[in-house]
């Protein structure tokens, strides 16, 4: 029946598994049909089929409380049948189709024509050849082994282009490597928790079979298919599915059907697992795209190429707005069409990140003036030539001189195209993504696992951090030291003798049942450590107290088992409570509450008194109690918890629906002070962030007062300061008008001062960050930083700027939703985040201020060389090589600086702070004459100085001169020692400084030195270089020190006083992005990217990340490779492209996802966080 609903897509492998079937009673088409259907529909078809869902555990061969039997031949056989719950990721590029990416840069095809050109002329041998009257120039060239090596340049310059292309493509290559082994390890890390032969284990996702009987709590997202037995209060957010964003309440009788990729809400249980892998829903949807994806790939590939052409005109006018490549048109088809404008009507627009913007401003204006440099070089050698040629010495144009006058054409086409080449910094998008790369790698030793590339660099520019308390600020290990019982406050553990028997049996009851059972207290893993505790702290705090009372709660869980407990009614952030109801012996029921002190004990009308009897318990008696013992324990800093119980009678049964009138009348037991001990770095790593200029603000769930207390802990607050603490209620109160609406400007007026918020839902966090990131109230836009650990700070974590999940304490969602997970849970991670993110931009500064100096010189040097002497002095392998090393070594060593303590001590950069700050300018323009001032001098009286024949005005194929080899040498030494220089950009007098401490940085400078010293010896002809003397290259070596001294010089110069000298790559205003690049954004992303199992996520998102990375960088390069771009971008996008189409909003429907290609927005054009509301 399965080959029906499916299409015939899977029939093949289902006819051979449909025969092994038999050893269970039911086929794996059986089940998948069976988790196709919803709601009613599957409650009846199993009622129908099976019976009901204990029968199908019975086919399973599994135990609803026992689980599977965990033998291997058990779980082997159960994998061939079902399959494994896996699904296979698409291939990886191969190395060939990089190289193929990395040739479709203009520049090089522009090169590679130029090259191709020159070689077919250097073979075609006219026979007009030896005509005296072709050109003057040429008579030189006379002797014959001269012409016959006009072939070298052009080989020469080929194989640069493969160098450079090479070196591309291995970069390329290895950081998809480096994310696929990311991403493994993030798959490997995600484990869920299941019952095999009565215990309770957590095992890889990957490892799940069919029959498993899996937990499932609050916070997980489901790996695989399956049927809900037992729970309670189970909500589930189908969405990333269905579309339809309510919540779906389970329950065995009404709707048992649980569906991998989706998450759970609320409430806990157990299922047992009925699809794996392929074969679960996601899986399913996931074949089909898998299968799909080749035809739409190729189809794909022709249409972009049209749209390209078409496009390439109007992207020109584009390319000024930024990365210009991510605009690919949707190709409307029938049922895309539609979507995409309604998607265009709601959408928001996105900001860019901050770097990405300064560096695309600042690509697009070396690019244009590149290319008018190269224009005019290439122009006014054309005509000089003519103009010498045919005018001046009145040559007429024979025709057998054609190919000749041609090659002429070509050099100096070369030769333009070669100051291209220079002007444009192509190394830029390579340093930004080693430097990028490099942190992200050396960011997961300091316990940052970054997920979205751009998040790193963002946190350098962090003006804020909203943390949350518990687990980041705080151990997250809770021991109970206080406690209020039978009418005492006891300052410690009271000794069990002092405690009424009575009270204590229910004490012990009420904190043994009414806890998830999952959470327990296990002996400790080393000799004299501390026990460990598993599952939620709070309830393995109070554990411990019993465990303090000399008491055990395990008798206490066998006697009552979870599957007994007759309705719990879970915690979530709106009750702050959780109570569960049993039967008791006598048919009676006992409800046992525990939570916040101050909520349940309003609910409370009685308490225990010493002697174990209820009395009454009135409202003063309530102020009273606040004030005498739960104020003085907050304000030590603890968390105050109330535990409380209440009786009903069997007959009438209560309405358990009506929770106002269940959570009533309850009877305090004791109320307890939980300690959660400030973690000991996290002061020190607070006063960094004050001292670094960012603002750390604490909002937590927690009691006011036990808030304030670890704030101060903490250092956050300083007592005698001018600062807010806030309730949640009081906050909604001020920032809201009479509607009841958010006012932005009555947010602004609280948040620069207030610095802790208490007692807040998930809802506050995200309208304080929203509210934070939307306020004009200072100069500089906010950017902030936000830690969450539950489903519910999704929002928030996706909102901020920087979102950051905890590792340990953190669900599935949160994770989901964030931009970097910090492993160890730790405040002082996010302090290393700000300082790698501080460094990358420095790094990146450093790379432009080197970059920029060569560029200035190389191409005013080619320019004016080639408008005077009608040839550049630096000819085009010449330049490729400096190319290679200012651009490729140099991206490497510059960009691989470790950060330093001393990039805490300053104010984060804001938005409109420009990439090239004034001393930077200085240090550019400064070195920039030092070198020309030398440059110009060898050139025009080198071969006097060195009393060697002159270089200028040589004919078309002379030998290389030793002049014009001095000059390049000289060039590139320059380089070397500028590159040294280029380490500072706050105009430190040391450049040396803990220049040892890079390793890469000297290899690379010693490195280029040694080739250099090779290609000036024996490059001969290919790189038109003559060997030098010892004393010419001390020369040399000595001009190139030079630099060193005259950079000292340059920083006595104060900066102020160069009033004139502009910034460059400066952001004004937000910059917008246009909106093309954001066709579908908002949901469409996400539930794609939701649909795929986290894993494939992660792996989607990174690569589609990474490469649009480069490809947005990329495009910086000749501010017009869009074509390629777009090329590489649509065989990126293919791979995630189709998932867009499956959220439609009823049911999954896969016919338009096979025939619609739309393409997904390039994520990584703008800041990588969608602006959904969840």
């Amino acid at each position: 029946m399965g080959d029906m609903t499916n299409s015939d897509f899977y029939s093949k492998n289902q006819r051979n598994e449909s025969s092994h079937g038999g050893e269970f009673g039911c086929t794996l088409e059986e089940l998948r049909s069976l988790m196709e259907l919803r709601g009613t529909e599957a409650v009846v078809k199993i009622k129908e089929t099976y019976g009901d869902t204990e029968a199908i555990c019975r086919r399973l061969k599994t135990s609803p409380v026992e689980g599977l039997p965990g033998t291997a031949p058990d779980l082997e056989k159960r994998k061939q049948i079902f399959g494994q719950n896996f699904i296979p990721p698409k291939k990886p590029k191969t190395f060939l189709q990089l190289v193929w990416e990395a040739l479709q840069d203009v520049t090089l095809i522009i090169l590679e024509i130029a090259a191709i050109i020159s070689l077919g002329l250097s073979f075609y041998h006219p026979p007009g050849e030896s005509n005296e009257g072709c050109a003057t120039a040429q008579a030189g060239a006379e002797d014959e082994g001269e012409a016959e090596a006009g072939w070298i340049e052009g080989a020469a310059i080929l194989l640069s282009v493969i160098c450079v292309v090479l070196v591309t493509a291995f970069n390329d290559w290895s950081k998809e490597k480096q994310f696929r082994g990311l991403q493994s390890r993030i798959e490997q890390e995600q484990k869920f928790t299941v019952v095999r032969a009565g215990q309770v284990v957590q095992i890889p996702v990957a490892e799940i079979v069919v029959g498993d009987i899996a937990q499932i709590k609050y916070g997980d997202l489901l790996p695989a298919d399956g049927l809900f037995i037992q729970g309670n209060d189970l909500k589930i957010d189908e969405s990333s599915l269905t579309g339809e964003s309510d919540q779906v309440r389970k329950s065995v009788d009404k709707d048992p059907m649980l569906l991998s990729g989706t998450h759970v809400m609320e409430g806990s249980g157990r299922m047992v697992v009925t699809a794996v892998g392929v074969n679960s829903q996601t899986g399913i949807i996931f074949t089909l795209l898998g299968a799909g994806g080749e035809e739409e790939e190729k189809k794909d590939k022709k249409g972009k190429m049209q749209d390209g052409n078409v496009d390439s005109s109007q992207s020109k006018a584009k390319q000024q707005d930024g990365a210009a490549a991510m605009e690919m048109q949707p190709l409307k088809s029938a049922e895309g069409g539609d979507a995409d404008d309604k998607k265009k009507a709601n959408m928001h627009k996105k900001e860019k990140s901050v770097l990405q913007g300064k560096l695309t401003k600042l690509a697009v204006q070396i690019g244009k003036a590149g290319l008018v440099m190269s224009a005019i070089t290439v122009i006014i050698l054309v005509l000089y030539f003519t103009v010498d040629t045919f005018v001046v010495n009145k040559k007429p144009w024979l025709p057998e001189c054609t190919p000749v006058y041609v090659q002429y054409f070509v050099k100096f086409f070369i030769i333009g195209v070669t100051v291209l080449v220079v002007a444009v910094p192509e190394g830029l998008p390579l340093a930004v993504t080693i430097s990028l790369a490099y942190s992200v790698k050396k960011m997961m030793k300091d316990n940052n696992l970054v997920r979205h590339l751009d998040a790193c660099e963002t946190m350098g520019n962090a003006t804020a951090i909203c943390s949350d308390k518990t687990g980041t600020l705080t151990t997250n290990r809770m021991t109970v030291v206080q406690a209020y019982v039978g009418d005492v406050h006891y300052k410690e553990i009271p000794d069990p003798s002092s405690i009424n028997t009575k009270t204590m049996e229910l004490l012990v009851n009420a904190i043994a049942i009414n806890s998830a059972y999952t959470t327990k207290i296990l002996p400790p893993e080393k000799e004299g450590g501390l026990p460990r505790q598993v599952g939620n702290k709070t309830e393995c705090g109070l554990l411990g107290f019993v465990l303090d009372l000399k008491q055990d709660y395990e008798p206490v869980r066998s006697q009552m088992p979870e599957e007994k407990l007759y309705k719990v009614y879970t915690f979530n952030s709106v009750r702050k409570s959780m109570s569960t109801v049993i039967k008791m012996p006598d048919e009676s029921f006992r409800m046992y509450s525990k939570g916040a002190s101050e909520i349940v004990l309003k609910k409370c009308c009685k308490i225990l008194s010493g002697a174990g009897e209820p009395r009454v318990f009135r409202p003063r008696d309530r102020d009273e109690m606040v004030k005498k013992v739960i104020e003085p324990m907050a304000c030590d800093g603890l968390r105050t918890i109330c535990v409380a119980y209440r009786d009903f009678p069997s007959s009438p049964e209560p309405d358990w629906d009506n929770e106002n009138d269940i959570l009533n009348d309850l009877t305090c037991i004791c109320v307890v002070g939980i300690e959660d001990p400030v973690r000991p770095e996290v002061p020190e790593a607070i006063r960094k962030c004050q001292r670094a200029g960012i603002t750390v603000r604490m909002v937590t769930g927690d009691n006011i007062n036990t808030a304030r207390a670890i704030a101060i802990k903490c250092g956050i607050i300083h007592p005698g300061e001018d600062f807010l603490c806030l309730e949640g209620k009081e906050f909604n109160r001020r920032i809201r008008n009479e509607k009841g609406e958010i006012e932005q400007e009555r947010i602004d007026k609280i948040w620069p001062k207030l610095r802790v918020l208490a007692r807040s839902s998930p809802t506050d966090k995200h309208t304080l960050v929203k509210g934070i990131i939307d306020s004009t109230h200072t100069e500089q836009r906010q950017v902030v930083a936000v830690t969450g650990d539950g489903t519910n700070d999704g929002p928030a974590l996706k909102k901020a700027d920087v979102g950051f999940a905890m590792g340990i304490a953190g669900t599935d969602v949160a994770k989901e939703a964030s931009d970097i997970i910090l492993t160890d849970d730790n405040f002082s991670s996010i302090v290393k985040a700000v300082m790698w993110g501080r460094n990358v931009y420095d790094s990146i500064s450093k790379f432009l201020q080197f970059q920029l100096t060569v560029n200035v010189v190389a191409v005013i040097v080619a320019f004016t060389g080639a408008c005077i002497t009608q040839d550049s002095p630096l000819k085009a392998v010449q330049m490729l090589w400096v190319n290679l090393i200012m651009d490729t070594f140099a991206s490497l060593a510059l960009a691989t600086e470790p950060p330093t303590e001393t990039l805490l001590l300053r104010k984060p950069y804001g938005r409109n702070k420009p990439l090239i700050s004034r001393t930077m300018m200085k240090n550019i323009l400064g070195h920039a004459v030092y070198q020309l001032t030398l440059i110009f001098t060898l050139l025009f009286v080198g071969e006097k100085m060195f009393q060697i024949d002159s270089g200028r005005n040589a004919p078309l194929h002379s030998p290389p001169s030793e002049h014009y080899t001095i000059i390049f040498n000289t060039f590139v030494m320059m380089q070397l020692f500028n590159e040294i220089n280029a380490r500072k950009i706050h105009g430190e007098r040391n450049v040396f400084d803990g220049i040892f401490r890079n390793p890469i940085f000297c290899t690379i400078v010693l490195g280029t030195f040694a080739i250099q010293i090779v290609i000036v010896q024996f490059g001969g002809k290919p790189f038109s270089c003559s060997p030098l003397q010892l004393d010419q290259w001390m020369w040399c070596i000595f001009i190139g020190l030079g630099e060193l001294v005259w950079g000292q010089v340059i920083a006595t110069i104060p900066t102020s006083r160069l009033k004139f000298l502009k910034e460059a790559g400066r952001l004004t205003q937000k910059e917008e992005i246009p909106e093309e690049e954001l066709n579908e954004d908002v949901e469409e992303i996400d539930h794609a990217e939701r649909e795929l199992r986290r894993g494939q996520i992660l792996w989607f998102r990174g690569l589609n990340r990474i490469q649009t990375q480069i490809e947005v960088v990329n495009t910086f390069k000749s501010g017009a490779s869009f074509q390629g771009a777009l090329r590489r971008q649509s065989s990126v996008t293919s791979q995630s492209q189709d998932v867009a189409n499956l959220s439609s909003p009823s049911r999954v429907s896969l016919s338009n996802a096979l025939s619609s290609p739309t393409s997904l927005p390039p994520a990584a054009a703008g800041h990588p966080r969608r602006e959904g509301v969840p």
